[in-house]
């Protein structure tokens, strides 16, 4: 048998195309042209015999390329090749048991008991509530995918790493998920397989990739920030003056502290921002009048809950430990306080958290949607209005990245291609006539 002849039989059609047909990475009816294009990649590949499967896949493309097929064809053939190589080969060789639990007894470990040992490993790293939030969705998620699998399926011990990449890509091809949600699920996963299965996921960069898109954020013009702004009032107001102001992303607002406002030098400080970062961006001159009243009256309501006994504020990290009566001292009270008073999930304290984040998306899309400004945005709109309106008035784009608390300037250079045709607007050859 010549090499030729062996390269086109070693595709195992019939086998992954029962692989395709009990999982639920690929949309019913598809997996008819998944195989197709698998062999064709076999008929193919002989011609690069020397290359491994990872190597012959851009030639492959490319042949395919130049051949006529469209961009969603050349995209639907890289998926097979790599779902064929990277999911269902690595799942007829892998160990079909990861977990620790299962070496050392046979306790059966139940989804929810891993989902709880998931959560205490969260709370030990004092992971943000919101970041542990959509870390548990998606280990259930997983979870569920697992179930959807193998409807037997009631012991995590049984988990395997094939799981977790025919999970990736049935994010990618059935959900369709953009490559930051499939990046977030991976992560999840990562922590979830270290924490609870005692295992490091093997390197996955050979898998199903969400296809990444290079889109402009949608910023408004300095004329429809004013429409908008006009139309504000009260606390909420206040909070989108001071995100559009300092360019804070709408969690840090509602984060702040009294001790967060620099008057005398016309400074906010952001604590803990993204990656746990502090950064300090800018206090508008104009809202100091606005917030010196504000302040004074949470400073009020801080009273009126110290008398009526739950004034302690939730601190981060050991600081309660460190500082015991830091927690009722009117700097560490939050800028913007919740209108209702709470029971910490965490603690078990009686006291007043901050405002939340949904409250605030929903005042300023009624504010949007009586605006006339028909465009897709939404409160985080303002933080890239900012930093556009700041490019627009010549500022460096370091100084916009310390801003914005970015940690690659390479994040900031996005604005550049939102401004280069605001500064100069081409004329339309229609305009010419």
């Amino acid at each position: 048998m010549d090499k030729k002849t062996l390269y086109s039989r070693s595709f195992q059609a019939s086998d992954f195309g029962e692989y395709l047909l009990k999982s639920p990475i690929v949309p019913p009816g598809k997996e008819q042209y998944m195989v197709r294009w698998v062999r064709k990649f076999f008929q193919t590949r002989v011609k690069f015999t020397e290359n491994d499967w990872r190597l012959q896949l851009p030639l492959f493309i490319e042949i395919l390329a130049k051949s006529g097929f469209d961009t969603w064809q050349l995209q639907q053939a890289e998926e097979a090749v790599r779902l064929y190589f990277f999911n269902f080969i690595n799942s007829t060789v892998e160990n079909p048991s990861v977990g620790k639990v299962s070496a050392d007894s046979q306790e059966v470990v139940t989804p929810q008991k891993a989902v709880n040992a998931f959560l205490s490993n969260l709370r030990l790293r004092h992971y943000a509530r919101t970041t542990e939030k959509i870390y548990l969705q998606w280990v259930k998620q997983f979870l569920a995918f697992c179930i959807n699998k193998d409807k037997k399926f009631n012991d995590t011990n049984a988990i395997t790493q094939t799981l977790a990449k025919d999970f990736l890509a049935y994010l990618a091809i059935n959900k369709h998920v953009s490559a930051s949600t499939q990046n977030q699920a991976f992560n999840a996963l990562l922590l979830f397989f270290k924490v609870v299965l005692d295992v490091e996921l093997s390197e996955m960069r050979d898998g199903i990739r969400a296809k990444v898109d290079r889109k402009l954020p949608v910023v408004f013009s300095i004329d429809e920030v004013r429409i908008l702004l006009e139309k504000v009032s009260g606390t909420r107001g206040l909070m989108l003056q001071l995100i559009y102001g300092g360019g804070l992303r709408v969690n840090e607002c509602c984060r702040l502290r009294i001790q967060d406002i620099d008057f005398t030098h016309n400074l906010i400080y952001v604590r803990d921002g993204k990656g746990g970062k502090d950064r300090t961006t800018l206090l508008p001159e104009m809202l100091k009048p606005k917030l010196k009243p504000h302040i004074e009256n949470v400073i009020d309501l801080h009273r009126e809950d110290i008398a009526a006994g739950y004034g302690e504020v939730w601190l981060p990290n050991a600081l309660s430990r460190k500082y015991p009566n830091a927690s009722k001292q009117t700097a560490w009270q939050w800028l913007f306080p919740s209108g209702r008073i709470s029971v910490d999930p965490v603690s078990g304290r009686i006291g007043r958290h901050h405002v939340l984040d949904k409250m605030l998306q929903r005042y300023f899309k009624n504010i949007l949607n009586s605006s006339g400004i028909h465009k897709h945005a939404s409160v985080h709109t303002l933080r890239h209005s900012f930093a556009t309106h700041l490019l627009l008035n010549g500022i460096d784009l370091r100084q916009i990245q310390e801003y914005l608390g970015h940690t690659r300037v390479e994040t900031t250079m996005i604005y550049t291609h939102v401004i280069k045709d605001l500064r100069e607007p081409t004329a339309s050859p229609l305009d010419l006539l």
